[in-house]
């Protein structure tokens, strides 16, 4: 992914290349004022996307961790069967 560095003032001069930028390259935008970095601006789709792929990384780091912690996992099989068994619980009430 390219690094692309803009000026603050960009943003208020040239709105719209700015995001037409944030949309072709698929990158955020680092903006800065006085010289250092100030903001992020990114278009939405990509931060959706980006904000997805954390979240499922983290589902991934937590579910490594309960592994790790010894946490029973169980096979497609099992819970399979496991949902069967309520299903047929459940129609008994």
């Amino acid at each position: 992914m390219k690094t692309i560095i803009k000026p603050s003032a960009s943003i208020r001069q040239d709105y719209n290349g700015i995001a037409k930028l944030c949309r072709e390259s698929a990158s955020p935008v680092y903006l800065t004022k006085n010289g250092e970095g100030d903001l992020v601006v990114m278009d939405i789709d990509n931060y959706n996307r980006r904000e997805a792929a954390f979240s499922l990384r983290e589902e991934l780091l937590g579910i490594e961790e309960a592994r790790r912690d010894g946490v029973p996992d169980y096979s497609c099989d099992e819970v399979v069967e496991m949902m069967r068994r309520a299903v047929k619980e459940a129609a008994k009430k």
